[in-house]
């Protein structure tokens, strides 16, 4: 990563990639497409949270299957694009589009987990990585019903799987089509201990038992 006050010929892309990407980060399509439909602010029910589990409790599956998708196009769409600049602009651009999800300055800075994003990073830039962590989402939430502890373990999973990928392909294991980079794996530890430090109210109500479940 190069120094953010080097020359600003070389780092300006990296300042023009992070705002774009926090901004289209920052679009909060929970409180949209429900408020489009006419329910109200999703905020005032369930967790309070923007994400595709608070719609779901809304009672239109439709309109969170859809807040899923697009909550992760985010995150997959500044990783691709950002791509095309390099490494560098790639990894601010992943960043700053979880944390635009997290802190849109439109709600106050008070957004989502950024689960579904970081999921689109994973994605887009190691797709058997992607698959690793949602497999463990969905076996999660299928035997405990608790979006929130799918959500960490996941998380926890992603940077795991990334490296076994990585060491598997350095050994031979693997082959080495599979998309991935040291520097993404990096990447993805990082935002991966975003999402879980934006999980710490369930984390508490995780241990206290007090937690809902999806369904």
């Amino acid at each position: 990563m190069p120094d953010p006050l080097g020359g600003l010929s070389y780092t300006w892309p990296l300042y023009a990639a992070g705002l774009l990407a926090f901004l289209a980060g920052s679009i909060p399509f929970g409180v949209l497409l429900t408020r489009l439909a006419g329910i109200g602010d999703v905020r005032d029910i369930g967790s309070g949270n923007i994400g595709a589990t608070n719609v779901l409790r809304t009672g239109r599956p439709d309109l969170a299957a859809l807040t899923l998708l697009l909550d992760g196009g985010k995150g997959a769409g500044a990783a691709i694009v950002a791509g095309i600049y390099g490494p560098d602009v790639q990894a601010v651009a992943c960043v700053a589009v979880v944390l635009g999800h997290m802190f849109p300055p439109w709600l106050a800075f008070r957004g989502g987990k950024g689960v579904a994003t970081v999921f689109g990073v994973l994605f887009a830039v190691s797709w058997p990585v992607g698959l690793v962590a949602g497999a463990v989402w969905l076996a999660t939430a299928a035997l405990t019903r608790y979006s929130s502890l799918a959500a960490l373990l996941s998380m926890i999973a992603a940077p795991v799987a990334f490296w076994a990928m990585l060491e598997g392909q350095f050994d031979g294991a693997l082959p080495y089509w599979l998309p991935g980079e040291p520097q993404q794996m990096q990447v993805t530890a990082l935002l991966a201990v975003l999402a879980i430090l934006r999980h710490h109210a369930n984390i508490r109500r995780l241990l206290a038992g007090d937690e809902a479940k999806i369904w």
